[in-house]
């Protein structure tokens, strides 16, 4: 089953699923039928559970608070907590040449939270 939210995305991640799948199965179900609903549930917190949960937390917030400026929905509260920021910048690209491009492409919301992606970093083709 999909995840129709991006706290069962964070739900899955917790039993094993791939984050990257999940979430890539979110955008799919959210971008069919946008909703706010989907957004609003504060996802549980995976910096404690898994190797790359700060950096999850991080994407997740960011993908909201980007989906609901897209779709001129209301941003989530819970988007805004600290240990949904990460201290140290990432970049979907492990090449230093891309960095540059990254810096300049990633959307606000990824941007201010320390993650440099691509600007079509959340679509779905």
């Amino acid at each position: 089953m999909r995840p129709a939210t991006l706290a069962e995305v964070a739900s899955a991640t917790l039993q094993g699923d791939s984050f990257d799948r999940s979430l890539a199965n979110f955008l799919d179900e959210f971008y069919s039928m946008p909703s706010a609903m989907r957004l609003s549930d504060e996802p549980p917190l995976l910096a404690e559970c898994s190797e790359n949960g700060s950096l999850e937390d991080a994407y997740l917030a960011a993908t909201a608070e980007e989906l609901a400026r897209r779709f001129s929905l209301p941003v989530p509260g819970w988007v805004a907590n600290e240990k949904r920021q990460l201290k140290r910048p990432w970049f979907a690209s492990p090449l230093a040449s891309l960095r540059a491009v990254l810096l300049q492409e990633s959307p606000p919301a990824f941007r201010a939270r320390n993650l440099f992606i691509s600007e079509n970093g959340l679509s779905r083709a």
